[in-house]
């Protein structure tokens, strides 16, 4: 038997991917409307903008835009269905009156309007989430970007707004975290610059033990490679204890750390300590750029998993949502503390609204004199 070969044009129409469950809820909705249109009433929260495909926003809005017609006479006449389809024509091409008909037909209940309302607002909310979730990924990811630090945070935050308006329109049901699998971190920000970048730091910071007490916002997370990570760890340990800090303390610091695996070679540590250029804030805040940025990707991403599975609730779009931002502004807290300049005065006290209570004269001891041995 000789096996069936497609038309080019066949075989396309075979890989359609079949319309989503959104699509016949339009219909339902759209149907709903169309046979009963006092039930607009009953439909609240939605735009035409909720729609998936243009030839159903356009019929919304033309039911949304022309007055309804009165029942009795609507159940005898189609002269209102005429004035939809021409006003939906006006934006869209290809609507036909069998079309209006088949979703009157296919709508089972016309009192379910608000319910299949409710369903496509839902799925709407996914839609936004997972554009602002990409725009996010994309805008971390953008090496084009003269400040991509601000530029992505702002993403952040416009992602955040669209997670508020649904927590708003979702009352909360069920607190469960979706049971969407969490990509994997993208690991392409270990490049050549930010390892030299994390060694530079690392050297700096051996060479000007002072400055490490003032970084705390950075943190070995931060960094792409692990090696790299535990010297920051024993260069801030060294720092808090107020020990001494040079490269013999901070390869001996490692080697108690178990750091140095069998095979180090010492001088490797030493030679890499031995070689400070600038200063270590610069080189502390391109490393905490880069770990905002590939925690702002890879935030984007978890995000959008969430959004491509169709049995995470609107709710749990929230949840999950609220836990992968918290991970970002947590980063994006360090970021300021780093980036925030530092206040040179402190401000003044407020006026005591009673005079102080008079006391006894001070008296400054003069300044002691140091006496020469």
């Amino acid at each position: 038997m000789t096996p069936h070969n497609p038309h080019p044009d066949e075989d396309a129409l075979y890989t359609l991917p079949p319309p989503q469950p959104v699509f016949f809820i339009e219909q339902a909705l759209l149907g709903a409307l169309l046979l009963e249109p006092q039930r607009l009433d009953d439909v609240i929260g939605i735009s035409p903008d909720a729609f998936s495909s243009a030839a159903h926003a356009a019929l919304f809005t033309a039911i949304r835009s022309l007055p309804a017609p009165d029942p009795d006479e609507h159940a005898k006449s189609t002269q209102w269905l005429h004035a939809v389809l021409t006003t939906a024509g006006e934006q869209t091409r290809g609507l036909t009156a069998s079309y209006l008909h088949g979703l009157i037909q296919i709508c089972p209940w016309p009192r379910h309007a608000s319910a299949y309302a409710r369903m496509i607002e839902a799925e709407h909310a996914r839609r936004l989430l997972r554009a602002a979730a990409q725009r996010l990924a994309q805008t971390a990811h953008d090496t084009s970007l003269p400040h991509p630090a601000p530029t992505t945070l702002a993403e952040a935050h416009a992602l955040t707004a669209v997670v508020d308006d649904i927590a708003a329109k979702f009352p909360p049901h069920s607190p469960s975290l979706p049971h969407t699998p969490t990509p994997p971190p993208i690991t392409a920000h270990n490049t050549e610059e930010a390892i030299d970048e994390e060694r530079l730091l690392l050297a700096t910071a051996t060479a000007h033990p002072d400055d490490i007490e003032h970084m705390r916002w950075l943190t070995p997370n931060d960094f792409t490679h692990p090696a790299h990570a535990g010297i920051w760890h024993c260069l801030t340990a060294l720092a808090r204890r107020h020990a001494p800090i040079d490269p013999v303390t901070v390869l001996w610091e490692a080697q108690q750390r178990g750091l140095l695996t069998p095979g180090t070679d010492p001088t490797d540590l030493l030679d890499l300590l031995g070689a400070p250029v600038g200063s270590p804030e610069h080189w502390g805040e391109r490393i905490l750029q880069r770990s905002l940025l590939a925690t702002a990707h890879d935030t984007g991403r978890r995000i959008e998993a969430f959004t491509d599975d169709p049995a995470t609730t609107p709710y749990q779009l929230v949840v999950g949502s609220r836990r992968a931002l918290a991970d970002l502004f947590a980063v994006r807290t360090r970021w300021h503390h780093a980036t925030s300049p530092t206040p040179t005065t402190r401000p003044t006290p407020a006026k005591a609204t009673k005079p102080p209570r008079a006391g006894p004269p001070r008296t400054t001891a003069p300044p002691a004199t140091r006496v020469s041995r």
